[in-house]
Formats: structure tokens, C-alpha cells, sequence
């Protein structure tokens, strides 16, 4: 079973990645025309055009591109002049860091502020929540961070916060600051405190209304009211009833949730300019670099698919009921 499914994972990862293919040269847009310097002949574009062998039928770039991948080439980046898998290899790392740690909040924050709207459901503070948690949820990601931005690094300084409360906008670390051990660790999470901040923030507001609707439904169930009439304590309820009965939901939300990791956000990224796979995707896609743009579909591909499939695999372990005997 495991075999089949894999199986039918790679087939899907790679009927997105053969689309993304031919929607990235359907697009409008010369590659060669963008990268050659201004005043160059006609001439020069063919000449780049044959290079990149961007000249050659659709079928032949295809193949090309396929037997590439088959061994595990991806190219080298049209604008960059550098291989895939390096730049990649750059932009990964922090992306991952980024979303793990927004990932890790989210669900620490989301899960215990949809408890407390279960709890008290119908109550002002559950109402509260709730118009808090779906403005915060619908707002766009780009927006909350600019506002972020304008707040606690311009306002900051024009309203004469202390300096622990101005925070940087920009980047991963100081430029130039040249910061070692401690200090350079220090430096990097004041830059991590925005971006993550945002996306901990939107993720959680959305983990919150699951986890609301989860924890109230299971809260009617008979097997609660019978362990409270016990004495079980609202602690041991919590731990041993609720959250174990919900705990097939965060799995699959944690499936969703987990591409986000890699991805980060592409809009983030690009408002704090954190080198990432999302700004990294968007420059690809603003130079018409198509091997860079094929190689992060390729790693965001892989991570939504492969995801998924193992909250599939998991489930069965979480979630008695969906055992096959």
C-alpha cells in the first residue's frame, strides 16, 4: 500500500511540475530579451537565445529538462549563472527556519485561544476572539506586515520608543555589523521577530477557528460529561479527552500547514527581504528564469505532496477508527 501511494505521489508531483513547464513558456516574455544588455542587435538575442537553448522545439526543452531532473540536475539559473541546486541550497535553509519557527508558535498560539473559545462559547470573550481571529485571518499578509513595519521601526523611532521596542525591517542580519557567538544570534532574532511574528500570527488565527469548532463539538460528547461527573480533573480532560479526540484534525491542519515551512511567505519575504524560497521564486519569475523557477516548483511540489501523503500514513496511527484489520 505504502509503495502504490508513493508511487502515486511521485506521478502527481510530476504532472505539476510538467504543467508548471508549460505555463512558465506560455507566459509572456523573452528570457534572452531581459538578460541582454540594452543596445544589443538582434543578432545577440539569437546568439543568447541558442545558448540557453531556448531556439529548440517545445518537446525537445521538455526532454531536455526531464532527463535532467532523472539525474537529479536542475540546471543552472539563467540569471544568476549559478546551478539550481545551489541557489537552492541558499535560499532553503532560511526558509525553513522562518517557517518552523511561525509553524511552531502557530500551533502553540492557535490551539489554547480556540480551548478558551470553546470553553466559553457565546461568551463576549468567544465573540471577541472570533472578530479578532477572522479580521486578523482575512487581513493580507503584505499588509499586516507593512503596518507592522510602519509601527515598531518608523513610528518607533518618530515617537521616541526605547530601543528595544524599534525593531529592524530588513534582512536577516545587520549589514556590516560584523557581530560574532552571542551577539550575531541576538542580532538575527531581533530581524525574525516581524516576519515570524506575522506569520505566527495569521497561521494561528486560523488554527484558532478549527480548533474552536474541534474542541466545542467534543466538549457534548458523553465521554467528557461522564469523566467530569468522575472528578476528573478539567487538566487531565484537556489532555487525555479533548485534545487526544482532536488530535486527527491538527495532523491534517499540520499537513496543510507544513508546505508553509519551506514556502514561508512569499509576500513576507519579499517586504523584509529575507533571501528565502519565496523572494528567490519571485525573482525567478520577474527574470523569466526558467530553471530556477522549475527548481523551487520542484521543492514546493515535493513538500505539499509528500505532506500530505504523510498525514495519510499517519492518521491510521492517531485515529483508531481508520485502521484497516
Amino acid at each position: 500500500m505504502f509503495a502504490r501511494r508513493l508511487t502515486g505521489a511521485v506521478a502527481v508531483i510530476w504532472l505539476v511540475l510538467t504543467l508548471t513547464f508549460l505555463l512558465v513558456r506560455a507566459a509572456p516574455g523573452d528570457p534572452a530579451a531581459l538578460l541582454i544588455p540594452p543596445g544589443a542587435s538582434a543578432q545577440d538575442v539569437q546568439r543568447l537565445r541558442a545558448e540557453l537553448g531556448l531556439d529548440r522545439p517545445l518537446a525537445v526543452q521538455y526532454a531536455r529538462w526531464s532527463a535532467g531532473v532523472l539525474r537529479g540536475e536542475l540546471g543552472e539559473s539563467f540569471a544568476l549563472r549559478r546551478p539550481v541546486r545551489a541557489i537552492i541550497g541558499d535560499a532553503l535553509p532560511i526558509s525553513v527556519a522562518l517557517g518552523a519557527a511561525s509553524l511552531f508558535l502557530t500551533f502553540a498560539i492557535g490551539i489554547p485561544i480556540g480551548m478558551i473559545q470553546a470553553r466559553r462559547r457565546g461568551s463576549i470573550t468567544d465573540r471577541a476572539l472570533t472578530v479578532l481571529s477572522v479580521a486578523v485571518y482575512a487581513a493580507p499578509s503584505f499588509w499586516l506586515a507593512l503596518a507592522l513595519v510602519g509601527v515598531f521601526t518608523y513610528g518607533a523611532a518618530m515617537w521616541g520608543f526605547p530601543s528595544w521596542m524599534r525593531l529592524p525591517a530588513f534582512g536577516v542580519e545587520t549589514p556590516g555589523a560584523m557581530l560574532h557567538g552571542f551577539a550575531r544570534a541576538a542580532d538575527m532574532l531581533r530581524h525574525a521577530i516581524l516576519p515570524v511574528g506575522i506569520l505566527a500570527v495569521i497561521g494561528a488565527a486560523g488554527i484558532a477557528r478549527y480548533a474552536r469548532t474541534s474542541i466545542a463539538d467534543i466538549m457534548r460528547e458523553d465521554f467528557v460529561r461522564t469523566a467530569r461527573a468522575k472528578g476528573a480533573t478539567e487538566q487531565r480532560i484537556d489532555y487525555r479527552h479533548i485534545l487526544a479526540n482532536i488530535l486527527p484534525t491538527l495532523v491534517i491542519l499540520f499537513a496543510l500547514a507544513l508546505p508553509g515551512v519551506v514556502a514561508g511567505s512569499v509576500f513576507v519575504e519579499s517586504v523584509f527581504s529575507w533571501p528565502g524560497m519565496g523572494k528567490t521564486m519571485l525573482t525567478a519569475i520577474n527574470a523569466r528564469d526558467y530553471p530556477l523557477i522549475m527548481g523551487v516548483a520542484a521543492v514546493y511540489a515535493a513538500v505539499v505532496v509528500l505532506a500530505n501523503l504523510a498525514a495519510d500514513l499517519a492518521l491510521p496511527l492517531v485515529d483508531p477508527r481508520r485502521r484497516v484489520t
